[in-house]
């Protein structure tokens, strides 16, 4: 086997650059990136936060993250986007399936990162770095939206060296580069150095990659104890986890909750609530082919005051109905009445959907999860709202409530990446 070669592919402003690439294709003739757009909340209630931001919008100040009246507040023309996870979803698929093409070894890391092993592939596909740049073009082309690949002899490097310019880029950085382009960069750039750690670091005079990387290990460990040692070796570019094919990462929990603009005040309309959490829940659990084995529900009150209630599931359960059905349950053995402004819904102790152990007493959900499966399947050709239960009707409620795909879907990156 030759010297390991490493792709990391990044989505530009994806959630932007989905939500564009799909408004052109539908007809509209504005490109959301070349204006001050973000992706986030709600457009009608300008209730929520920017999940991303076009580069104008990036120049007006507005960062991810901070809510959409701030935003507005700094760009009072700001064109806002409602978030679409179902599409989201797709263009990933879409660009995972073009990676795929390239290299058995496939690792998923966020809904639009992926890195790809390409050691030896050199012999079936020629150079790397035309490779990469062929990649870069076909994602382009075929799909619409820009991505910046990093190529080096490790994922570290090779997520390092995607981030030195955007967009449309491929970079390299291999280790003999370090000195030369990772160096030289801020502290905060360095993987895995966030703003309390950047905040330690520069306190001590270590403002720089370089710098970090130059400064004895003993002090880093006495600083930082172990995290010193890892961003230390992080610095000189040391870091050997392998690409993991299939992009399967163990999943701890998945969950959503909103934020309502008004207080629910009785059990049908918090139901309805529950129903449109459990929706977007359950297809983030079938489409990740998991079952989940607790289920777990909390509400805060409009004193701010929070209460949460879970039950262990005496068998493992995908099916939208049966969870909705605790949730309720749970829901409805922990509230007294007061008035709500916040519900949310989670599932956890999750495990794999490849074999389900039936109970000869619990009621059998098997027809059910089928209908979840067609519905699914409906959802992700025609959009979430091609399909919805007749009692949102008239409901003044979303049939489908959160969706984002959490982090903790994509844990980040300890020790190893």
């Amino acid at each position: 086997m030759g010297k390991p070669i490493i792709f990391h592919i990044d989505v530009n402003s994806a959630y932007l650059s989905w939500e564009a690439t799909y408004r052109l294709q539908q007809g509209d003739p504005l490109d959301l990136r070349t204006v001050p757009s973000v992706v986030g909340g709600d457009p009608l209630t300008r209730h929520g936060i920017v999940l991303a931001k076009s580069i104008l919008a990036k120049e007006y100040g507005i960062k991810t993250g901070e809510t959409l009246y701030s935003a507005l507040s700094k760009c009072p023309d700001l064109i806002i986007a409602k978030p679409n996870y179902l599409l989201f979803r797709q263009c990933s698929k879409a660009l995972g399936d073009i990676l795929r093409e390239y290299s058995p070894l496939i690792q998923q890391f966020s809904v639009d990162e992926y890195f790809l092993d390409f050691t030896s592939m050199d012999l079936l596909f020629g150079d790397p770095l035309a490779i990469a740049y062929q990649i870069k073009d076909r994602v382009k082309k075929e799909l619409g939206f820009t991505v910046n690949i990093g190529i080096s002899t490790n994922k570290l490097l090779a997520k390092m060296a995607s981030e030195l310019q955007k967009p449309d880029k491929v970079h390299t950085l291999f280790p003999e580069e370090i000195p030369e382009k990772m160096w030289p960069l801020p502290i905060g750039e360095l993987f895995m150095v966030g703003r309390a750690t950047t905040r330690k670091l520069l306190s001590r005079n270590i403002k720089t990659i370089g710098e970090l990387a130059h400064t004895d290990p003993r002090l880093l460990k006495a600083i930082l104890k172990s995290y010193g040692l890892l961003i230390w070796n992080y610095a000189h570019g040391i870091e050997n986890s392998p690409v993991r094919p299939g992009g399967r990462v163990e999943v701890k929990g998945m969950g959503n909750s909103t934020t309502l603009s008004f207080d629910v005040d009785n059990r049908k309309e918090a139901h309805l609530v529950l129903l449109s959490l459990v929706e977007t829940v359950s297809a983030r659990l079938r489409h990740s082919q998991y079952f989940t084995r607790l289920v777990s529900i909390s509400f805060r009150t409009n004193e701010f005051l929070s209460y949460s209630h879970q039950r262990k599931l005496s068998q493992a359960t995908d099916c939208t109905n049966e969870i909705w059905e605790i949730a309720c349950r749970l829901f409805d053995e922990l509230w007294k009445g007061q008035p709500l402004r916040h519900l949310g819904v989670r599932v956890s102790e999750l495990c794999q959907n490849d074999f389900l152990q039936l109970s000869l007493f619990a009621k059998d959900y098997e027809k059910e999860r089928k209908v979840d499966q067609a519905i699914d399947g409906i959802r992700e050709r025609f959009g979430s709202q091609a399909i919805m239960r007749s009692s949102y009707l008239h409901s003044g409620l979303k049939s489908m409530t959160g969706g984002v795909i959490a982090e903790e879907e994509y844990p980040t990156m300890t020790s190893l990446l």
